[in-house]
């Protein structure tokens, strides 16, 4: 593609002020928002944090937003494409470029804004996600090319350097050049706005949701805490959840999938699946859930509903638990198994193969654990080392190695061979085969 974003290619110097500052006594600016997502058939076409991102952005006076969104595991996915698609949006009027990053996009985003920079892009380049949150200080390295970095939750902190004409000391904010602390930056979730009520997000069959961010959980493997300190668990607005509940409802959702990492550490989650039942709701409900924290109430309000609970055991090896830093009680684990079957509330639980210290027949164990329980669906996933976790930092000291590709996982370590996770994975297909077999998939 031959197009240029201005007459000098190949040059690329700050943005003038007058690129963010025009119009008679007023501000004119534009972004393209870009979401490079990884979507499975059923997912709505404008994900949950890219709705939120622009509900926020549409209280920011004087600002034009462009939307751009491609799946980058869709069949006809190109990069040039892409490129061709961010050119002719931006053309013929300055504007900046905000992208997320994730481990499934990010080749895909350090080519398009390497090739934009080439052709003379001189908007300000704006990147955020969880390859950004979660990474050390000095990750603007890794992005030459880009003049701002947000670490955390990005609503609040775009708006607030979207109004910036020179850099500023915002928090979780990161300028290209400047001083770098790791920190996230603030959010005021309670007061953001929802993307379901302004209208973002038209609700549908299929929808993703939340009711709070955070876990207070260490688990080494999990981006779900700061890199270096606990991420805190925040809720969003009872009254903001009250109203979504009901327009998911009335809208006609049928299958809502809660983003939560861990759905009953909310205080409100039982009042929560009540509000569903008031409403006569009849549609489908999945729950990441931690066996630790179940109780009656909320299995009384569970038991009311068409809900199906997912528990992420991981392992139930004590040497591998104490590894990455996941200590399940298993006593309690067992006990809220039996619970669950007494009940006829729907359950599942996934393992992860690839953990230091695992073995072949550890692995095995862990899946004969479960299945000698009942458990009606058991899935298991390999190990990813994401950007900025501990056991990312620790790789060396287990000897994970991780495989090619633009989502590498671990395929072996001081513990287990190449050849023994061939197995394992063989072990976690057969399990998928089996939950599809039994048309829980």
């Amino acid at each position: 593609m031959e197009d240029s974003i201005n007459p000098t290619p190949g040059t690329y110097e700050s943005p003038a002020r007058e690129n963010h500052i025009g119009g008679e006594g007023g501000r004119a600016m534009r972004l393209l928002l870009v979401s490079l997502d990884w979507l499975r058939d059923k997912d709505p076409r404008v994900s949950l944090g890219h709705g939120s991102l622009l509900a926020r952005l549409q209280q920011v006076e004087g600002l034009e937003v462009l939307a751009l969104r491609r799946a980058v595991n869709a069949p006809g996915f190109e990069r040039r494409e892409l490129l061709g698609a961010v050119v002719d949006a931006t053309r013929g009027a300055p504007a900046d470029l905000a992208i997320g990053v994730y481990v499934w996009n990010d080749p895909d985003v350090r080519w398009l804004i390497r090739q934009l920079r080439e052709q003379g892009f001189a908007g300000r380049i704006l990147l955020g996600g969880p390859q950004i949150s979660y990474a050390p200080a000095g990750i603007a390295r890794v992005y030459p090319e880009a003049d701002v970095l947000i670490r955390g939750y990005g609503e609040d902190a775009l708006a607030q350097v979207l109004l910036c004409e020179e850099p500023q000391a915002i928090p979780g904010v990161v300028w290209r050049e400047g001083l770098d602390l790791g920190m996230p930056a603030q959010v005021a979730l309670e007061a953001l706005p929802s993307p379901l009520l302004t209208g973002v997000l038209p609700v549908q069959a299929f929808m993703r949701w939340e009711t709070q961010r955070g876990c207070q959980y260490r688990c080494s493997f999990c981006q779900h805490r700061e890199a270096g300190a606990r991420l805190q668990r925040s809720t969003l607005s009872a009254g903001r959840i009250a109203d979504e509940i009901e327009a998911l409802v009335q809208g006609g959702a049928r299958d809502i999938a809660v983003l939560d990492p861990i759905f009953n550490s909310n205080p409100d989650a039982a009042a929560i699946l009540r509000r569903f039942s008031e409403l006569g709701y009849t549609g489908r409900l999945s729950l990441q859930a931690r066996f630790e924290l179940l109780n009656d109430d909320f299995l009384d309000a569970a038991q009311r509903l068409d809900v199906q609970l997912e528990f992420g055991l991981q392992t139930v090896q004590r040497a591998e638990m104490k590894a990455v830093q996941r200590i399940n009680n298993l006593p309690k684990v067992a006990r809220e198994i039996e619970g669950l079957h007494r009940r006829g509330i729907p359950f599942e639980v996934s393992l992860i193969y690839g953990l230091p210290n695992q073995t072949l027949a550890s692995f095995q164990e862990s899946v004969r654990w479960c299945l000698d329980r009942g458990v009606p669906v058991v899935k298991a996933f390999p190990l990813m080392l994401l950007r900025g976790t501990k056991l990312e930092r620790e790789r060396e000291r287990w000897g994970l190695v991780e495989s090619a590709g633009p989502i590498p996982v671990v395929v072996e370590s001081d513990s287990f061979t190449r050849a023994e996770w061939e197995q394992m994975r063989e072990l976690a297909e057969s399990l998928m085969n089996h939950n599809t077999e039994r048309g829980a998939a």
